[in-house]
C-alpha cells in the first residue's frame, strides 16, 4: 500500500509565502501518523508538508491523508477533490473535520474526527479490506500512552530549525471563548507517561527540545514530574504556558533548573475588561512587566501572543501594545486578529449578532478580519495590526525591548534573540503582501472536471472505499 500524508498551507505560512524556516520547527502531525501505519500492511509512505515544499500534483498513492486545520481548509478540500477525481482515496482528519463533520465529508472518502491515534489505524486496515466507512469518531478510552515515535526520519531536516519536538500533553484546562479546541476535542487532558516522553528525547539529536503543546501546565503535578525528571538531560526546551506560571516561584525556579529557556504566553490584550470578556482571567494586565522581569531573571525569554478586535479594543490598541511590549520587554511580540472559529461560543456570538462578514475558510488564519468590529472598521483593524507588526519589528523597537537589568541572565540566547526578531521583522515586512485575495487564491491545484455519464472520469472502485 502506498500511503501519502499532507499537511497544507495557508499562502502565508507555506514554504514560499512569508514565514522563514528560523520560524518553523518540524510539526509533529505527519510524523506521527505515519508511525501508526500498521506494519502489517508494509506500506511506502510518503510526508508532504506544505510549509516546508511543495505537495507534488502527481502523487503516486492509493491512500492520501490530510490534516487540516480552519485556516487550511479550503485549499485541503481543492487538494482532496483533485487527487480524489485521480481515483485516489482521500482520509481527511484534523480540528477543522471534527468540527465540521458533514462539511469535510464532501470533500473525503473518510473523515476521522477527534483523536486519531486509534481511528487512523483501523481506517487503513478497513480501506485494504473494502470497508471504508464514512466518519470515524473517537470513542471512549482513547489515549495517546504509549504510542511509537513519530517517524521524523520521513522528513526533510534542512527545512526547519530544528526536528526536535515532542509532545507532552493534549489539552488545555482553559476554556477561552474564541479558542476551538475544546469544541473539537473537549476538556480531557491526554498525557504521555512521563517514562515515554523521557525516552524519546534521549533519541533527539543536539541540545534544543520544543514542546508545541497548549499549556505545559494545564496538569500542575504532572509538569511538576516531566521537568523534575527532564533535569538530568541537560537539554534546552522551549515550549507554551499560561501567565499563570509567574504566580508559582517553585515552578518557574523547576522550569529554569530543567533548561527552559523560552515560553510562549498568550497575553492577549492589553485591556483587563478584554480577559474577562474571552474567559482569559488568568490574565492580569498590570502584572505583566513583574512576570516578565521574573522569567528573564530566570533565564527564560518570552513570545508573547496578543490578539485585537475584541469589542473592548478602541483605535488606539495597536499603539498601546506595541508600547506596552516594549515597557515590559516581551522578546518576541506576536499579534493576531481574534478569530471566531466556527463553534467556538466567540463564533456562536457573532453569528447570532449577524456579525460575521466572510465564509472563506482560507481567511480564518488569525490575520484576517472575518467579522464587522465593534470600535472600528475591518479596514481600520487590517491597517492597525499591520502597523503593529511595523512598529514592534522596527530595528528601535527591537533593541528597545532588550531587558537590560536582566541582560546578563539570558546569556547566550541573546543570538537567537537578534536571529528570532529579524526572522519577524522580514514577515512584517511582507504582511500586507497577503491581501485576502492572495490568501484565497488555490489556482495551483487543478478544479476537476464534472463527471458525466460517457466520461471515462477515474472512480474509486477496486480499490476497497465504499462510502464517500
Amino acid at each position: 500500500m502506498k500511503i501519502a500524508l499532507l499537511s497544507p498551507s495557508g499562502a502565508m505560512h507555506r514554504y514560499n509565502g512569508s514565514f522563514h524556516k528560523n520560524l518553523h520547527y518540524a510539526p509533529i502531525t505527519l510524523a506521527l501518523l505515519a508511525a501508526l501505519v500498521p506494519e502489517e500492511l508494509h506500506a511506502d509512505i510518503k510526508i508532504y508538508d506544505e510549509s516546508a515544499g511543495p505537495i507534488p500534483l502527481d502523487l503516486d498513492a492509493d491512500v492520501i491523508g490530510i490534516t487540516c486545520i480552519t485556516g487550511t481548509a479550503e485549499r485541503c478540500y481543492r487538494y482532496a477533490d483533485y487527487f480524489r477525481s485521480r481515483g485516489i482515496c482521500v482520509i481527511m482528519g484534523g480540528v477543522h473535520p471534527t468540527l465540521m463533520p458533514e462539511e469535510a465529508m464532501a470533500h473525503a472518502d473518510s473523515v476521522i474526527t477527534g483523536l486519531g491515534e486509534d481511528n487512523f489505524p483501523r481506517a487503513l486496515f478497513d480501506f485494504r479490506d473494502g470497508r471504508l466507512r464514512p466518519v470515524y469518531r473517537q470513542e471512549p478510552g482513547t489515549s495517546i500512552e504509549g504510542r511509537p515515535l513519530p517517524r521524523k526520519d520521513l522528513m526533510d531536516r534542512k527545512k526547519y530549525i530544528t526536528m526536535n519536538t515532542v509532545e507532552a500533553i493534549r489539552g488545555c484546562c482553559h476554556t477561552c471563548s474564541f479558542c476551538a479546541y475544546p469544541q473539537a476535542f473537549g476538556k480531557t487532558l491526554y498525557k504521555r507517561t512521563v517514562d515515554d516522553i523521557i525516552g524519546e528525547i534521549k533519541t533527539c539529536r543536539g541540545k534544543i527540545v520544543v514542546f508545541p503543546d497548549v499549556n505545559l501546565i494545564a496538569d500542575l503535578q504532572f509538569a511538576e514530574e516531566l521537568f523534575t525528571a527532564m533535569i538530568p538531560l541537560k537539554k534546552w526546551w522551549f515550549g507554551l504556558a499560561t501567565s499563570s506560571i509567574g504566580h508559582d516561584p517553585v515552578l518557574m525556579k523547576l522550569f529554569q533548573k530543567s533548561g527552559c529557556k523560552g515560553l510562549l504566553i498568550g497575553f492577549e490584550s492589553v485591556n483587563q475588561e478584554t480577559q474577562k470578556d474571552i474567559h482569559k482571567g488568568v490574565n492580569a494586565v498590570s502584572e505583566y512587566g513583574e512576570l516578565m522581569s521574573a522569567l528573564h531573571h530566570h533565564g527564560i525569554m518570552v513570545m508573547g501572543c496578543f490578539a485585537f478586535g475584541s469589542d473592548g479594543d478602541g483605535k488606539d490598541v495597536f499603539d498601546r501594545t506595541v508600547k506596552m511590549c516594549e515597557e515590559t520587554k516581551i522578546d518576541l511580540p506576536r499579534f493576531a486578529v481574534i478569530t471566531p472559529f466556527p463553534k467556538a461560543p466567540f463564533y456562536n456570538e457573532l453569528e447570532e449578532q449577524g456579525r460575521i462578514t466572510e465564509r472563506n475558510w482560507a481567511l480564518y488564519d488569525v490575520e484576517h478580519v472575518v467579522y464587522a468590529p465593534k470600535n472600528m472598521t475591518k479596514e481600520e483593524l487590517e491597517q492597525g495590526i499591520s502597523r503593529a507588526w511595523e512598529k514592534a519589528y522596527s530595528i528601535r523597537s527591537i533593541f528597545r525591548r532588550i531587558d537590560m537589568k536582566n541582560f546578563f541572565k539570558i546569556n547566550i540566547l541573546w543570538f537567537g534573540y537578534f536571529a528570532v526578531n529579524i526572522g519577524y521583522r522580514r514577515y512584517a515586512k511582507k504582511y500586507q503582501l497577503f491581501d485576502e485575495k492572495a490568501m484565497m487564491d488555490n489556482s495551483d491545484i487543478p478544479v476537476p472536471s464534472e463527471p458525466n455519464a460517457e466520461s471515462d472520469a477515474p472512480t474509486l472502485a477496486g480499490q476497497g472505499v465504499t462510502g464517500r
